[in-house]
């Protein structure tokens, strides 16, 4: 059982090095989360928590008025509508009430009726009117540049507003950017209603989604342009309503108007740009928008879920170390939640969980990797020494295996050809027969040895050195041991019968064994130089065994065991006691027993 001491200190040096293991995740996440999948996973987690029972306002704030299909038919003009039907809208919504309008629409261009019609529209648009601005960027050969489209300026002369109504989508498509406040148009839409917050949100700030597409109140455009007739008495009261498109099917390309938004992953609609301007006029209003942490803190979080991932990692059974894992995934996504929906701070669930997967699925595979490499070691080391049963428990549980000095009380047996000097002189001319007789002699010997729980230490020459008792827990070692001696001598009559057949030098020759055994307190482990080092056993009670064996000769018996043995056995009905020695070395005198069938052949 030979091995090379540097092995084991690899080993240790990958089990109690962790920490490096870690500091590698965290660089590789480190880049991974530069990358778009990683902001796309970090949307997709934003998207699902954000839209869990999300914090509301007690009412929304506005009331769309939607261009739709219903008002196309109603209407029955083709689009661009006639400036002056705004104008009706614009009159029709002051007399029911309404104490702020917002138009959705960028009127940038000229009536195609002339300028009349322009004109009616300025002279409805009054100091309760917001209009839509747009920025665009405009690639040229030779530069791109953001162009600001306002409406035109005859609809601003009477105290009308504009403000930008552009919204970003992130790189995956979805919106989810609250857009500066700072000359918005919802911003001008809330000023003109007199519902300004005290303080406006500063820096990067995520839009809180209350529901799904057509969440917010909504009439027809041509319900709006006849409100008796249309709509509840008082409906549209001191109210703010937002004109805008919210078509199921655009009536022309141009005024195609919807976004994904968190909603969309789970419903699988869009939702219209008017309601997505109603939406972000109530993250202002109500101070409903969620603050985004900056760069450095999502780094943070990345760090704190790999140690995380390295605490837990360093439980060695799967089921705890796992169940831990998992229950604290669970943990951080409700933190998250709870952040959002009580703090109104996005804290990435994704950033720590996949610190903490990261590092903990490296140190798993590290840890597999390693066992794997130890039980090859340890079937490679014990597989010539012990049964195959023996083995398999030991590579399937490590653990039982302890390879350091300890004490253990062991039966330990040397099993001796007897006559060995003369069959040498037999095969004088012929070292590679004798080479094949030891095997073919020591080989079915050292089976029966394996098949009865026994480790073999070495062979020494014609001589069979083994234990009973380690590395494995035997109880009933000394039985087994004897068992096994017995057994040998049983099958010394089969070897003899194969070797005498099929071997000519051997005609005459009978082979024959002694078998010594002894029980007692033996310190067993990795013993060597640094550099090679043997599994074996030291003591005693190892001495008096090897003496015992030898004794086997004087008392013309094959097996000659002590009284320790003995003394461990269960039942002892074939025992027979052959003497009390004086062996070197010791005080006590020692009795020394043999089985009945126990003479050598």
């Amino acid at each position: 059982m030979a091995r090379t001491a540097p092995t084991l200190q690899v080993h240790k040096n990958i089990w109690l090095q962790p920490l490096y293991w870690t500091l590698a995740v965290v660089a590789v996440l480190s880049l991974l989360k530069t990358t778009p999948q990683w902001t796309r996973i970090n949307g997709l987690a934003f998207d699902q928590i954000s839209t869990f029972k999300p914090a509301r306002p007690l009412e929304p704030g506005v009331i769309i008025v939607a261009i739709d299909e219903p008002s196309f038919g109603e209407i029955n003009q083709q689009w661009p509508w006639p400036r002056e039907t705004h104008a009706r809208l614009l009159h029709a919504l002051r007399e029911a009430g309404v104490r702020a309008i917002g138009f959705d629409i960028v009127f940038a261009n000229t009536s195609r009726l002339g300028p009349q019609d322009d004109i009616t529209l300025s002279n409805a648009a009054q100091t309760d009117t917001v209009f839509a601005a747009d920025l665009s960027l405009v690639e040229t050969p030779q530069a791109s540049s953001l162009i600001r489209t306002e409406p035109l300026a005859i609809f601003l002369e009477n105290g009308a507003k504009s403000g930008l109504a552009n919204v970003q989508p992130d790189t995956d498509g979805v919106v989810r950017r609250l857009p500066d406040p700072q000359d918005s148009f919802m911003y001008a839409l809330l000023n003109t209603a007199n519902e300004t917050p005290k303080k406006l949100p500063e820096g990067k700030k995520l839009i809180q989604f209350f529901g799904p597409p057509n969440s917010y109140p909504r009439i027809s455009y041509y319900q709006a342009l006849n409100p008796k007739e249309f709509l509840p008495p008082d409906m549209l009261k001191d109210k703010v309503v937002i004109v805008g498109y919210s078509l199921q099917a655009s009536a022309d390309v141009s005024t195609s108007d919807a976004f994904e938004t968190p909603y969309t992953l789970k419903t699988g609609n869009f939702t219209a740009g008017v309601e997505v301007q109603a939406t972000i006029y109530d993250n202002f209003k109500n101070k409903l928008h969620i603050k985004n942490p900056p760069r450095w803190f999502e780094y943070l979080l990345l760090a704190i879920g790999c140690l995380m991932g390295a605490l837990i990692g360093q439980i060695k059974k799967l089921i705890p170390k796992f169940s831990l894992g998992a229950v604290s995934v669970i943990t951080v996504i409700g933190f998250a939640w709870v952040s959002l929906k009580f703090g109104r701070l996005w804290l990435s669930p994704w950033d720590l969980n996949a610190g903490l997967l990261g590092v903990m699925s490296a140190l798993s595979v590290r840890d597999f990797a390693i066992e794997r490499k130890m039980r090859k070691e340890i079937q490679g080391a014990f597989s010539q020494y012990l049964s195959p049963d023996m083995v398999a428990k030991i590579v399937a549980n490590p653990s039982l295996l302890n390879l350091g000095g300890e004490k253990r009380n062991l039966t330990i047996m040397f099993a001796d050809i007897r006559g060995f000097t003369g069959i040498s002189e037999r095969f004088k001319d012929d070292p590679q027969g004798l080479t094949n007789l030891i095997n073919n002699i020591l080989t079915p010997l050292a089976d029966i040895v394996m098949a009865n729980g026994g480790t073999i230490d070495k062979f020494i020459g014609d001589c069979i050195m083994a234990f009973w008792n380690a590395p494995l827990d035997d109880p009933n070692h000394a039985q087994n041991a004897l068992k096994a001696a017995q057994e040998m001598m049983n099958a010394i009559a089969d070897i003899n019968d194969k070797l005498t057949t099929h071997n000519t030098v051997l005609e005459g020759l009978t082979i024959r064994i002694g078998i010594g055994l002894n029980s007692g307190d033996c310190v067993v482990g990795n013993m060597g130089s640094q550099n090679r080092f043997d599994y074996s056993v030291l003591g005693d009670a190892v001495n008096v065994a090897s003496r015992l064996e030898s004794m086997t000769k004087i008392y013309k018996t094959g097996i000659i065991f002590g009284q320790d043995t003995y003394k461990s056995l269960h039942n002892t009905e074939t025992v027979t006691e052959v003497d009390t020695i004086q062996v070197r070395g010791r005080n006590e005198p020692l009795k020394i027993y043999t089985l009945d069938k126990g003479i050598s052949l």
